[in-house]
């Protein structure tokens, strides 16, 4: 027996896809204001309790020190806490408080940004709520998505939220400094991880020890030196 979709479902399904079409609209026009004033945005995605917050206060110092204009962007439901946190380090950090919300939109980054001058920034993170559903539909208009995942969250977690891996641009092993003791397996990681993606590439990093920073911060800079150079060669070119 055909099954039919009711006028309520019906309905829920046109609001989502119009709300999705505005934000990718407007994670369009942030795209292009990042481009045009030079800025490299990441957009970074975990579960609760990964280590997000904690791998930007050790990046942030190095990225500052290496003589990079650095911003941050953290959304949470509730508090600012971890925006405190970052504060430490000494760059711009603006908290965008969701409320109910389980994910950042390219509205609610646009209007966090509206009294900022993006020719003063090099680096833009964009923290995240934490969530590994919600997140991997809403473009923000970052250059590079990364997911975080933590060892002591298992094995399997790639192939729990296929989504969120599929609009990765990068995976980060978190927490390494733990694995022994929460027998963590790479292995079985890197079966479930490219089971769903084969291509994605994997950094693993402990901020707590410092393995791994140095990959991650050539990463980093890395991306942004290849943004300018394509950015020179496309302003050098013809018109």
């Amino acid at each position: 027996m055909a099954q039919t979709t009711s006028p309520r479902t019906a309905r829920i399904v046109e609001i989502r896809q119009n709300v999705l079409k505005k934000n990718d609209l407007l994670a369009r026009e942030l795209r292009e204001q990042f481009r045009a004033a030079g800025v490299y945005v990441l957009n970074i995605v975990s579960s609760p309790g990964s280590g997000k917050t904690t791998l930007l206060s050790e990046t942030l110092p190095r990225l500052k020190e290496r003589g990079h204009r650095v911003a941050v962007l953290v959304g949470d439901l509730a508090t600012e806490n971890d925006a405190d946190r970052l504060r430490r380090s000494g760059v711009l950090v603006r908290q965008i408080t969701t409320g109910t919300v389980c994910h950042l939109e390219a509205a609610m980054v646009r209007s966090a940004l509206a009294d900022w001058n993006l020719a003063d920034i090099d680096l833009l993170f964009i923290e995240n709520v934490g969530n590994l559903v919600c997140p991997a539909s809403y473009d923000l208009g970052e250059n590079e998505r990364a997911v975080l995942f933590s060892v002591t969250e298992g094995e399997d977690k790639p192939a729990k939220y296929p989504t969120i891996v599929n609009s990765a641009d990068l995976a980060i092993v978190t927490k390494t400094d733990l694995a022994q003791a929460v027998g963590f397996q790479p292995d079985r990681f890197h079966e479930a991880l490219h089971g769903v993606r084969p291509d994605l590439p994997v950094l693993y990093v402990s901020a707590r020890t410092g393995e791994g920073m140095a990959a991650w911060i050539d990463h980093i800079e890395r991306s942004l030196r290849i943004m300018r150079d394509s950015g020179r060669g496309a302003s050098s070119g013809p018109s």
